[in-house]
């Protein structure tokens, strides 16, 4: 975990000297609109690692999905809205709740009884907001 740590991390850094005063002008010049296309972009060439079943392939297509990511999280953390942590955190717990038979003392249902709990629970955190 340590190494996975660092690795997020360097990513971050990388990330965060690219959009420095003396980091790349293209990188600098990014918003999360002109980021679109390009998430759009790597998002489809994932697709298309998965449905080829190459794991090289995936591999590099899930890090360019992941650069994108970093880049979007810093973009908004520099606007002060909120950091990739933040994200990180946020889905961390939405899918705790979210799964209730595997981190609370729910009982495991069939696969369609773990849909409809699912969306119950959605729901309920939609009408929360």
């Amino acid at each position: 975990m340590d190494t996975l740590n660092r690795s997020l991390l360097n990513l971050c850094n990388t990330v965060s000297e690219l959009r420095s005063r003396n980091g790349c002008p293209w990188d600098r010049k990014q918003t999360t609109l002109s980021l679109r296309k390009y998430l759009k972009e790597e998002s489809e060439e994932l697709i298309e690692a998965i449905t080829e079943d190459n794991p090289e392939h995936l591999c590099e297509e899930i890090g360019d999905v992941l650069f994108h990511l970093v880049m979007l999280s810093e973009i908004c953390s520099e606007s002060g809205y909120f950091s990739l942590e933040d994200a990180i955190n946020g889905i961390n717990n939405k899918m705790i709740r979210r799964h209730p038979h595997v981190f609370a003392d729910s009982p495991t249902g069939t696969e369609e009884e773990l849909k409809i709990q699912w969306e119950k629970i959605k729901t309920l955190e939609k009408k929360k907001k």
